[in-house]
């Protein structure tokens, strides 16, 4: 699991673009959530701390966002998730995919699936979320990289 404490500049003027739109705001602050280490230690391995955001707007909680990283056929793909401050999901967007194969995951219209879902929600691949011919493995990495997060999240929240 890749660390994004730096955010990159081009996926940080995409990140931007979501949370602008979703949220409709111009501006906002990020402030790394601090997640304490007991509960950290009860959360999956591929949870990046470095990674969950808060999204504040004049000293106003909006939501959070998570920057993560899952694997593809061959390689991996960026995404982020974007929460309101219940933690429900807003939006997903596929930031770098980097395969031949399977883009179709990167499809507003796909992740358009997993809106609506929280921490006590788990996807399953098939019925809950379409799978997607010629990006089977990517689809379902996907579906189960949410699932890590909801659950994750799920620990936070208790």
């Amino acid at each position: 699991m890749s660390s994004f404490t730096d955010i990159p500049k081009n996926y940080q003027k995409k990140i931007d673009k979501e949370i602008f739109s979703i949220f409709e705001i111009e501006t906002y602050n990020k402030e790394l959530v601090f997640i304490d280490d007991d509960v950290l230690q009860g959360m999956t391995e591929d949870f990046d701390a470095e990674s969950f955001y808060k999204i504040i707007e004049q000293e106003v909680h909006l939501g959070y966002f998570y920057l993560g990283t899952a694997p593809s056929k061959a390689d991996v793909f960026d995404y982020i998730v974007i929460f309101d401050k219940d933690m429900i999901i807003k939006k997903i967007k596929i930031l770098a995919y980097r395969e031949d194969w399977g883009g179709e995951i990167t499809s507003k219209r796909w992740l358009k699936q997993f809106k609506g879902s929280d921490p006590s929600t788990s996807l399953k691949y098939g019925s809950d979320v379409m799978g997607i011919s010629g990006a089977t493995i990517s689809a379902r990495s996907m579906t189960n990289a949410v699932n890590a997060l909801l659950l994750n999240l799920s620990k936070l929240q208790e």
